[in-house]
């Protein structure tokens, strides 16, 4: 059992936090309309690049070479517009090098539009653009070009291509466009603090009652209301980035969100709405109003008012209502934010943070899934390892009846049923939870499922054994044996992967040295066991004349050893309750 758990590190660093990007695989069709990055950023002006074609002139039903080039970008976005640059893209495309390039269907017009495969460097594109037979008498080229996340130009113009025997194309009049202006931001003097939380403020603290005046740790969300607005303070550790969302349950998704975003020293703060498990889309910082930030110590703090209400405005929530409220933290490169590195803390309840002043907390793991890993621990650290070691090495001494049976069979039989029956309910919270399959945990749910079938199999199994003296029984005593050894060995394999996974997320590397030290103390025990009872079955042997060793079971000597194999039990049972305990407690301070 010792060997699983030591090579299951290769398994959980496959679970390590994965970071998520922008459409880094170029599907970005819910850019197509305006060529505008959801990446929350001021588009750049006076682009290097630029589009060339291999021809000015075109007919219907022609190709036409169409080239991007310039400095190394990321990625891009290609398209033909009609002379007013009004309207749905205008024909399709063809890809010359499928491996940087590919086609996207914009405006349900398949192949109108190219974009990158990957956020790979890259200098040069080259596709062919097909004419339809419906083509206007003009064709603009357009592209957006992606340098770094924070870093793009939009609408890039290229030339503009004819139909033959047409009136020249005359380009209007540039108007010059007012450049955005973005809500003046100023910089905290003084860090916040937690004296007037339940009284004025609405606070959200971990861990509870912490003030991020005095506690670097203290992870701190405020919301003070006035006629019209309310004014939010956010603080926490962060290196990248610090977010809370306003959400009508507690999935991720659909959501109104908010972010405080470190880059070169500088905290943006930043409207988004989520619509899944994906990237945050980042909206219009308008409705947003006395912005201001701070860093300090490695602590990252940001505030702004917004107003309660805002008629009309898409994504952004009525707060005069009840929510769900979210608050996790991650790493950031270059204004890209990368998903949060655990669980979000989510409040227990729905609030109204603008109704009376409450201090409350939230917990990184919700009750489900706490009870979910509760009961995993209880069945395959206490009750089937105490199981076990009553089968294999007490029952030449707990022989007396008990309700009919052997005291022995009836304990372990109690045991066994105790484990299945826990891991029947923790196995359904999750599916309950998700409301179906979980796609995201990696290796666990499936040896989860394993485990589950191996306990049913058990349960049946035991149910029909065969009669002591039946030809039957050895091979149900080897089945038996080999079927609960396997499931022991995958659930211990099982919780090592379960505590990393975001649901639970035990804090620190302890988790995994007591695993291992659990391991080893079960082990350890069955060693100690094992010897004792070697050595006790030497004083009965029998010895034939070539001195070949002939073990008897159930021998007095056996019976003999009953106080030490009774002090033995007694210590296992304390050292399993104390790793339990440690467990136990780690999830309940989630």
């Amino acid at each position: 059992m010792a060997v699983p758990g030591f090579t299951l590190g290769a398994f959980i660093l496959l679970l390590l936090v994965s970071s998520v990007a922008n459409y880094p695989n170029g599907k970005v069709t819910k850019s197509c309309h305006g060529m505008i990055p959801e990446h929350g950023h001021t588009p750049q002006s006076d682009p290097p690049w630029y589009i060339s074609v291999s021809q000015m002139t075109f007919r219907p039903g022609e190709k036409i070479k169409v080239t991007l080039s310039g400095p190394l970008f990321k990625g891009f976005l290609l398209e033909a517009r009609d002379e007013n640059l009004t309207g749905p893209p205008i024909g399709s495309f063809t890809l010359i090098d499928s491996q940087v390039s590919q086609l996207l269907t914009c405006e349900d017009i398949q192949g109108s539009a190219v974009s990158h495969t990957s956020p790979s460097n890259k200098a040069e594109i080259e596709v062919y653009w097909n004419a339809p037979s419906s083509a206007p008498n003009h064709i603009k080229f357009l592209a957006t070009v992606v340098e770094k996340y924070d870093i793009y130009w939009v609408k890039i113009p290229g030339p503009v291509i004819s139909q033959p025997n047409v009136l020249p194309f005359t380009t209007p009049k540039a108007t010059i466009a007012p450049m955005p202006t973005l809500p003046p931001v100023s910089h905290l003097t003084k860090s916040f603090n937690a004296s007037d939380c339940g009284n004025k403020k609405f606070c959200i603290r971990s861990p509870l009652n912490c003030d991020p005046e005095k506690e670097l740790a203290c992870v701190f969300l405020s919301f003070t209301r006035d006629a019209k607005s309310v004014m939010v303070e956010m603080s926490g550790p962060s290196k990248g980035y610090l977010s809370f969302a306003f959400s009508h349950d507690q999935w991720m998704g659909d959501d109104d969100a908010y972010l405080c975003i470190l880059e070169d020293q500088t905290v943006h703060i930043q409207p988004s709405h989520l619509t899944g498990r994906s990237h945050p889309v980042m909206d219009s910082r308008d409705p947003l109003e006395d912005m201001a930030w701070r860093l300090a110590d490695g602590v990252m703090q940001c505030s702004f008012r917004r107003n309660i209400t805002f008629p009309g405005v898409k994504n952004r929530f009525d707060l005069n209502a009840s929510y769900y409220i979210f608050l996790a933290d991650g790493a950031a490169d270059h204004g890209r934010i990368h998903k949060h590195s655990q669980q979000p803390l989510i409040t227990y309840d729905k609030y109204n943070v603008t109704g009376y002043p409450e201090n409350i907390g939230g917990s990184h793991s919700l009750l489900i899934l706490k009870v979910h890993g509760a009961l995993m621990f209880v069945a395959w650290m206490t009750t089937v390892s105490v199981g076990v070691l009553i089968a294999r090495f007490f029952k030449p001494v707990w022989l007396k009846a008990l309700f009919g049976d052997a005291a022995w069979f009836q304990v372990h039989r109690m045991l066994m049923l105790t484990t299945s029956a826990l891991t029947f309910i923790a196995f359904l919270l999750p599916f309950i939870y998700r409301g179906g399959w979980n796609w995201h945990a990696g290796y666990h749910p499936y040896l989860g499922c394993i485990v589950m079938i191996l306990a049913v199999l058990q349960l049946l199994l035991a149910a029909f054994r065969p009669p002591l003296h039946d030809p039957r029984r050895q091979m149900f005593k080897w089945t038996h044996w080999s079927m609960g050894t396997a499931a022991r060995i995958i659930a211990v394999a099982t919780m090592f992967l379960g505590m990393d996974l975001p649901g639970l997320n035990l804090p620190g590397p302890w988790k995994t040295y007591a695993m291992i030290g659990f391991v080893a103390w079960h082990v350890g025990t069955e060693i100690v066991l094992e010897v004792h009872t070697y050595r006790l079955s030497r004083k009965d042997e029998i010895l034939d004349d070539d001195r070949i060793q002939i073990l008897q079971s159930l021998t007095t000597a056996e019976a003999e050893g009953y106080a030490f194999k009774k002090a033995v039990l007694a210590i296992y049972v304390c050292g399993n309750l104390t790793f339990l305990t440690m467990f136990l407690s780690a999830i309940n301070h989630l």
